[in-house]
C-alpha cells in the first residue's frame, strides 16, 4: 500500500487516514486540551474510502499515523456490461474493468473521475 507517515496534529477533514489496514477519508477531527497528567488528545472520525464502514482512533497529536497515497484520475467509459464497465485511463490509455455503483448512471464515450489506490478503485 502506497502510504507515508505523518504526525496527527497535521490531519484536517476531508484529508485521508489509514486506520485499520484501510484507507478513510476524515469526517470529524476534534483536539482536547492538554491535561494535568498529559498531552493534547486527538479525535479522528473516518468513513472507509472503498468499503463506506465508520472509523474512528483517539491518539495523542505528536503520535505518528500513516496517511495513503491516493491517486485522482480520469477515464473514458469504452463499454457497459452488466454491473461491470470498461474504463480507459485518459493518461495511460491503459482498459480497466470497473463496478459500476449502484447510485451512478453511466454510458458509453461518457468521461469519469475515479479514486485509485493500488487496486482498488472507485468512482467518484
Amino acid at each position: 500500500m502506497a502510504k507515508q507517515q505523518t504526525e496527527v496534529r497535521e490531519l484536517q477533514e476531508g484529508s485521508y487516514v489509514i486506520i485499520d489496514d484501510a484507507a478513510c477519508k476524515i469526517n470529524a477531527y476534534s483536539t482536547a486540551k492538554p491535561g494535568k497528567h498529559g498531552s493534547a488528545k486527538a479525535r479522528v472520525e473516518a468513513k472507509g474510502v472503498f468499503d463506506g464502514k465508520k472509523r474512528s482512533f483517539s491518539q495523542p497529536v505528536d503520535a505518528k499515523i500513516w496517511v495513503p497515497i491516493i491517486e485522482r484520475k480520469n477515464g473514458q467509459v469504452v463499454s457497459v456490461d452488466g454491473d461491470d464497465m470498461q474504463v480507459m485511463d485518459l493518461e495511460t490509455y491503459e482498459t480497466i474493468t470497473m463496478r459500476i455503483p449502484e447510485d451512478a448512471d453511466v454510458s458509453p464515450d461518457e468521461n469519469i473521475e475515479y479514486l485509485e489506490m493500488e487496486d482498488q478503485r472507485k468512482i467518484v
